[in-house]
């Protein structure tokens, strides 16, 4: 263990000689200006953005199952109700009506019933007596039978007509607000295909939820239980917060874009939140707390390949040959972050820039940043861990506050090696 700290060490050291040897050799430090963003200490938030409305935990929608003329109303917008209230009435002058014809139909039957009953009576004692036929004794009971069933059939009749006038009185099946009236008194409503829909009243606004549209692509990043931060222009300074609790499995495409339904159950005790409105939300699905970061834009960075193979040419061969082969195990191990001597054993990089640039950001894999030494840089490799785009997560040699390259210029002219909109931040 202690030998590979003093060959890292040397390594180190050599390092820095090569470009210290460099620069005073090209006299390069007057036409070089370093571009630098300091190392972070701090969390790393991965986030998942997305769009979303709010709606009451649940909605009922009120309808009536008896078409006639609206009478009366007992609520309004945001009228507050409870469970059982009488909210509307029907007029009830034709169900009434019909309950009466259904009590009229029932004693009709009911006198024809008894008129067969004693009919039946008599044909029955006369046939005992062998004074009457078998088939007028038949014919008595069939007459009975099927008044008996007209008694039933009435009976019937006036119970549902008793029960549509029971309907004429329209209640809150829940407690809760009144969200929606969709209908005025003198309104004819029919309910022949569908229930028409008079209220919409929403259980507890104290409880709210956010159905979000989330992309396919960031879909497999969410999960039941992830916090959830979100703004609604109503109120753009405050920043109000949830949980995941559903997924739907349930696609949608939208402009060909497939999308999942994500639900978001949020608290609402000041009534500030309303249904309907739209909600900005960033759904947390991964954070590294009190830990080194540093700008993404510094991991992408790599200095021209004059500077990498001066500081190559200053490694000794023996440090070079140790380099390579813990390249190697890198690469095997992690995907490769850099190579020692590049494409032709010279200077430092992965072959090919680009490659190195655009190169994805596997946590647990290395890179190399390169930090700022007084005029001159030098290189540090480090262990990446998760990223939210701006900053990256980092292992190794390097302390809060210390500059990294991100990018630069030479010879006066704004030649900057790095695309980088964050110059000047600080993280």
């Amino acid at each position: 263990m202690k030998k590979k700290k003093i060959v890292a060490i040397v390594v180190i050291l050599v390092v820095i000689a090569g470009v210290v040897t460099f620069f005073a050799r090209k006299g390069s430090t007057e036409n070089v200006q370093w571009l630098t963003l300091q190392v972070g200490h701090g969390n790393v938030d991965v986030v998942v953005t997305a769009t979303g409305t709010l709606a009451a935990d649940t909605t009922v929608q009120v309808g009536t199952q008896v078409s006639g003329t609206i009478a009366k109303l007992y609520a309004d917008w945001n009228s507050h109700v409870r469970s059982g209230q009488i909210v509307a009435m029907l007029d009830t002058t034709f169900l009434w009506a019909s309950v009466e014809q259904a009590q009229a139909n029932l004693q009709k039957t009911l006198v024809a019933e008894d008129q067969a009953k004693i009919t039946f009576n008599r044909v029955k004692q006369l046939v005992e007596r062998n004074l009457d036929s078998k088939s007028d004794y038949d014919t008595a009971l069939g007459n009975l039978q099927t008044a008996e069933a007209n008694v039933a059939q009435a009976q019937t009749s006036l119970d549902q007509a008793k029960i549509n006038l029971s309907y004429a009185t329209i209640r809150s099946p829940i407690t809760g607000v009144v969200i929606s009236r969709n209908v005025d008194i003198g309104q004819t409503v029919a309910s022949s295909f569908s229930t028409p829909t008079l209220f919409t009243i929403a259980n507890n606004l104290s409880d709210m939820q956010v159905q979000a549209a989330v992309d396919e692509g960031d879909i497999g990043q969410v999960k039941v239980g992830e916090p959830v931060t979100f703004t609604v222009d109503a109120f753009p300074n405050d920043v109000f917060s949830g949980k995941v609790t559903q997924i739907r499995l349930q696609p949608s495409t939208v402009q060909n874009v497939v999308e999942y339904t994500v639900i978001i159950d949020v608290p609402n005790p000041d009534l500030k939140l309303l249904p309907g409105m739209t909600a900005n939300l960033t759904i947390q699905v991964a954070q590294a707390s009190d830990v080194l970061k540093v700008p993404t834009t510094a991991l992408r960075f790599m200095p021209p390949e004059q500077y990498r193979a001066e500081l190559a040419k200053a490694i000794p061969d023996s440090v070079r040959e140790r380099m390579r082969q813990r390249f190697q195990k890198d690469r095997n191990q992690h995907g490769g972050a850099f190579a020692y001597g590049g494409n032709q054993g010279q200077g430092f990089g992965q072959p090919g820039e680009s490659n190195y640039q655009n190169r994805e950001l596997r946590p647990g894999s290395y890179f190399m940043v390169w930090v700022l030494d007084g005029k001159q840089i030098k290189p540090v490799r480090v262990k990446i861990g998760l990223s939210d785009g701006t900053s990256t997560q980092v292992e190794g040699d390097l302390t809060p506050g210390e500059p990294v390259v991100v990018g630069m210029l030479s010879n006066g002219a704004a030649s900057q090696r790095q695309s980088n909109p964050f110059v000047g931040r600080r993280f």
